[in-house]
């Protein structure tokens, strides 16, 4: 299924397309160099849009102009919760190793966040800039999906997560988490690659060895 964003750019593709097809298909030619320019307009404007949200803005001269952080990749995280969370008393109080895989064009982003037991998919997200100066905080709500063999010990949530962010491309982000199972806690995310596609706790940590190693 495709989102919101992911259609909005297949249908500004395929009506610019479809318009300039449209306007050849029916003999509609003016002389004019103006006049030309003029008639094939909106399709010009609506696939530079298209680029704009895919591509351009994370060009650097670009980028810096349009003041969005750049965060799409691979994140190693580490989940800190707070004492007050209530862990069931067959549980211990332990930081949690994950890895958040971000996928972002310039009007959307999805964070997924996989751990060894379960996956987190946001549901929604929104950038917001508090103060003056390139800190912005980064909210977004998710949805959790233990793994079978957790469900019982651990079963699905829903949570909300806040992330602050300094500068256009951060190499580390703090953050902090609430669940609707009455736990909070910390977040420390550290940039790993631009690679955001990763289907398992496993291939994103081997990919985090590889790199270490040639470092």
């Amino acid at each position: 299924m495709l989102s919101q964003a992911k259609f909005a750019r297949w249908g500004a593709t395929t009506l610019s397309i479809f318009y300039a097809v449209a306007l050849y298909a029916t003999d509609v030619h003016p002389q004019a160099s103006i006049g030309k320019a003029i008639s094939y307009a909106p399709t010009v404007i609506g696939l530079a849009v298209v680029a704009f949200d895919k591509w351009l803005w994370r060009f650097p001269g670009v980028h810096r102009l349009v003041g969005r952080p750049r965060l799409d990749g691979t994140w190693r995280t580490t989940l800190r919760p707070m004492p007050s969370s209530h862990i069931p008393p067959h549980l211990k109080l332990v930081s949690i190793n994950a890895y958040i895989m971000i996928e972002q064009s310039y009007w959307s982003i999805s964070i997924t966040l996989i751990t060894k037991e379960s996956t987190s998919y946001s549901r929604a997200a929104v950038f917001s800039k508090l103060t003056e100066g390139d800190r912005q905080h980064l909210t977004y709500i998710y949805d959790n999906q233990p793994r079978q063999e957790y469900l019982v010990r651990s079963p699905q949530h829903s949570g909300a997560v806040e992330c602050a962010i300094s500068g256009r491309s951060p190499k580390t982000i703090s953050g902090r988490y609430w669940t609707d199972r009455l736990t909070t806690g910390d977040m420390r995310l550290q940039f790993v690659s631009r690679t955001s596609e990763h289907s398992s706790f496993q291939a994103a940590h081997q990919e985090y060895l590889q790199l270490r190693e040639t470092t």
